[in-house]
């Protein structure tokens, strides 16, 4: 059953001669994570592991605990089993999670716990927070900027070589799982069950090896290879189906477990198969959309950005909307790597719904750039639109771009490179550890979230200090 939080204790009253307590940081953040309509969103969202959730069972991890954790787990930049070791050795921390006196949750069951929360509830979340922020004054929502960054999933770089050695490796693995679980029932012969991993991992080095020669000698000896790499791919591509067909008749849970991992990993190798066939033996130009990229992360995308020393980048890219004060107001992962002129409406209008009135500027770089966009955030109620023009600037638009309103609001601008910066660096946004497309939404949430309530109580800790530092000596 579904509890939201723990009878409260003070630890620290209980070692009253010990200087144990919070810092200012972490003092005001204990407030912030104290509001309702967070746990609200997240008891929703844990409930539905199963329909009686709510009314049954032996009490659960409370609600409070595991939001607090997670947060945790963001601040410091720790591990699962990093929270657990370090909440559980730590009385200051033991009271800031609310744990008290109680066991702290093993990694796995934390781990489980936050897979179930969905990206939609976290970034409703993030609005919330953001309305903490406006209440608290730390933002009025006057100023914004807006750009694009990308965040890296976790996988090697997408040789085709190297994604179909995946697949004949992991349907290798499946199949043999597979054979303990059909056992001698399964008249699927000998063959059905033969591992071909060996051989695509030779044939894998040996193109390595041809890959260091030049000639045409040596690209027909690749393109001989990849073509007998193709054909073990298929080999195993067939064994798979066929076990998977064969699970599909078994009602244990362990058999449909492995048709379903099965039949979600064929489809993906049938893409690396046709991609590889393209361009090795027909020569073809595949586009970076047709491509797949991991088999393991298969949302990954190709994502061009001319940066210095990594002009490619494979993951997805995040449209980010902060305020003044440093609060991010806004996140979304984008479904494509496009441009980024199609997002400034629409995030004026939730900067709309969430101050109630539109920005008095709203700065971005030139790829945000289009007539259309200035003519309609200028309609929408944007005083200052700050976004440098492309292509042949005629002379009265580079003399609007020099006036010092402008050129202040481009300095505006500037800042959303530090806040990407900080949350690459110090949230993780760099690179998404989480698997699947609703983990990274997971990954990005969690870091925003915990970067805004971090920032909101370093801004209202200065104002206690700055209150403190005013008041006279008695």
């Amino acid at each position: 059953m579904i509890v939201d939080r723990y009878p409260p204790i003070d630890l620290f009253a209980l070692a009253p001669d010990l200087d144990f307590g919070f810092d200012p940081v972490l003092r005001e953040l204990d407030r912030l994570l104290e509001d309702e309509t967070v746990l609200r969103g997240v008891k929703a969202d844990l409930a539905r592991r199963s329909r009686r959730s709510l009314t049954a069972g032996r009490p659960s991890t409370p609600v409070e605990v595991i939001v607090r954790l997670l947060v945790v787990k963001r601040l410091y930049g720790w591990s699962y089993e990093e929270v657990v070791r370090f909440v559980d050795g730590s009385l200051v921390l033991r009271q800031f999670c609310r744990v008290y006196r109680e066991a702290v949750p093993t990694d796995t069951t934390l781990l489980r716990w936050a897979a179930v929360i969905a990206p939609a509830t976290l970034a409703a979340l993030n609005d919330r927070v953001v309305a903490l922020a406006r209440d608290l004054k730390v933002t009025r929502g006057s100023r914004l900027r807006l750009d694009s960054t990308v965040v890296e999933t976790t996988i090697h770089h997408p040789s085709d070589s190297a994604l179909l050695d995946d697949g004949v490796r992991v349907l290798g693995r499946l199949v043999r799982r597979a054979k303990a679980v059909l056992g001698s029932a399964a008249d699927l012969g000998k063959r059905a069950f033969q591992a071909h991993a060996r051989s695509a991992r030779r044939l894998v080095q040996r193109l390595h090896r041809l890959g260091r020669r030049t000639g045409d000698a040596a690209a027909q000896a690749m393109r001989a290879a990849y073509a007998r790499l193709i054909e073990v791919a298929r080999k195993s591509r067939r064994q798979a189906a066929r076990v998977a067909a064969a699970l599909r008749t078994r009602t244990e849970p362990a058999a449909r477990k492995l048709a379903q991992r099965l039949e979600a990993m064929v489809p993906r190798l049938d893409r690396v198969l046709d991609q590889t066939e393209r361009r090795v033996l027909h020569g073809e130009a595949v586009p970076a959309g047709d491509k797949i990229l991991s088999l393991f992360e298969p949302h990954t995308q190709v994502i061009v950005r001319h940066k210095a020393g990594k002009p490619v980048e494979f993951g997805r890219k995040v449209w980010l909307e902060e305020v003044e004060g440093g609060i991010v107001s806004g996140w979304r992962v984008l479904d494509g790597p496009g441009q980024d002129a199609p997002f400034l409406m629409p995030s004026l209008e939730a900067h709309r719904r969430r101050f109630g009135r539109p920005p008095r500027l709203v700065a971005a770089d030139r790829g945000v750039f289009s007539r259309d966009n200035e003519v309609q955030a200028k309609q929408a109620g944007v005083r200052r639109v700050v976004i440098p023009a492309t292509g042949q600037v005629p002379p009265e638009r580079r003399a609007e771009e020099r006036l010092r309103w402008f050129r202040k609001g481009f300095r505006f601008r500037a800042g959303i490179e530090g806040r990407i910066s900080v949350l690459q660096r110090a949230y993780g946004l760099d690179r998404c550890p989480d698997h699947g497309e609703a983990g990274l939404g997971r990954w990005v949430g969690w870091g925003i979230l915990a970067a805004n309530l971090e920032r909101i109580a370093r801004t209202l800790a200065g104002r206690v200090a700055a209150q403190a530092a005013t008041m006279p000596l008695k």
